[in-house]
């Protein structure tokens, strides 16, 4: 419906909330989180389970989360389900009101931890119409407000997400990226003893953070990388005095092209140098630019936790975790870089290789555990890549 079908006011007195879209659609709803309003590309996430993960991927700056399964809250919060220090994300939508936690990993309720990030809720609206919406037109613009008053400055709501210029040509992971150097050493995590400390590493990692999610970290730890995580902005100089024995290149939000204002010579130059790279998401979107590929924005993106993607080198089926809105051009890569893994639902592609280096990427997220862990070899694979590369050092 539009804003000439939607009345401009709150339907019944009990209305604390409001989604507006860029094309004038209201949906009337019930706030949850913080008070204020936030705009940003609404999009939706087709995953069931994990979304505490999702709010806090930094890949999902600029973006509200629509959860298309209704039921979102019931395993209430926790300090190990963070993928970043804060919540990424500007907002989220959801269909039934939350209900209380009923999990024995819960430390608080979903209401009051949105609330503690500064995350904007909106629930009891129809996120099925919402979803159907985005499918068909692609994700729009749009803005979040939560009143406990009931009053809403309809005009100005939708005069913000008219406004709001999209993702489309924004670099977003200065934003979420350290700023200084850091050590990493934390391991996988045990039902019963938490997160582990690597103790004894077999190789050097630098990851370069765009916008890292903590469980990648943690799997390259686990393969027995000691990793130091730099700024998105480090220098190719800033990046060898480190002495790496191998580079990785993780998700983040934002239009690569933007990110690859700076991004693509320090990229372009660790492949000049020969060392093992391998890339995640945003990561692999720019290691295809620093090839000479090329990205796009996509109708509606890939985000969800029951992704297939095929294995083109084996054949093998994997489920995946998505989120992304742009995707590599598989017909402009370059002929010593090849298709490794497809998308079933589009054909689009989701992993490159080079044939003359050791350097990998996907578009996937292997450490989010879909399948549970379908995806696991990629760290094992880029750790097998570095020791073949000390050893003939």
């Amino acid at each position: 419906m539009t804003d000439s079908e939607t009345p401009s006011i709150p339907p019944s007195d009990d209305i604390t909330a409001l989604l507006v879209l860029d094309d004038g659609t209201l949906f009337w709803g019930y706030g949850f989180g913080r008070e204020g309003d936030t705009v940003g590309e609404v999009c939706f996430n087709t995953s069931m389970t994990g979304y505490q993960e999702i709010l806090t991927d930094p890949s999902y700056a600029g973006q509200i989360i629509t959860f298309t399964f209704p039921h979102i809250g019931n395993v209430g919060t926790n300090t190990h389900d963070m993928e970043s220090r804060t919540a990424a994300a500007r907002g989220l939508v959801i269909r039934e009101e939350i209900t209380d936690p009923a999990n024995f990993r819960s430390e608080g309720h979903l209401d009051k931890w949105a609330a503690s990030q500064g995350l904007i809720g909106i629930c009891g609206i129809d996120t099925r119409k919402l979803t159907r919406r985005i499918r068909d037109r692609g994700a729009p613009s749009g803005v979040i407000a939560y009143n406990k008053d009931s009053k809403f400055d309809v005009p100005a709501l939708l005069a913000a997400a008219k406004a709001w210029p999209g993702l489309a040509g924004m670099d977003l992971a200065k934003d979420v990226s350290r700023t200084e150097n850091e050590a990493w050493s934390s391991t996988g995590w045990d039902i019963k003893t938490g997160f582990g400390t690597l103790a004894a590493p077999t190789a050097h990692v630098v990851a370069v953070d765009y916008g890292a999610k903590d469980n990648i970290l943690r799997c390259l730890a686990e393969t027995g990388a000691r990793v130091t995580v730099v700024p998105a902005t480090a220098s190719y100089k800033e990046i060898i005095a480190l002495k790496p024995d191998g580079i990785f290149l993780s998700n983040g939000p934002g239009d690569p092209a933007a990110t690859g204002e700076y991004a693509l010579p320090v990229i372009k130059a660790l492949i000049d140098s020969g060392l093992p790279i391998f890339g995640i998401c945003l990561g692999h979107q720019l290691l295809a630019l620093a090839f000479g590929g090329k990205t796009y924005k996509m109708h509606q993106g890939h985000r969800g936790a029951n992704h297939p993607v095929q294995d083109l080198r084996s054949g093998k089926v994997e489920i995946t975790s998505m989120n992304h809105g742009f995707s590599v051009d598989g017909d402009s890569l370059p002929d010593n870089v090849k298709i490794s893994h497809l998308s079933l639902f589009d054909k689009t592609v989701c992993g490159i290789e080079c044939t003359d280096k050791p350097i990998f990427s996907v578009q996937q997220h292997p450490e989010a555990s879909p399948g549970p862990q379908d995806s696991f070899y990629l760290f094992n694979q880029f750790m097998d890549m570095i020791q073949k590369y000390k050893s003939a050092a």
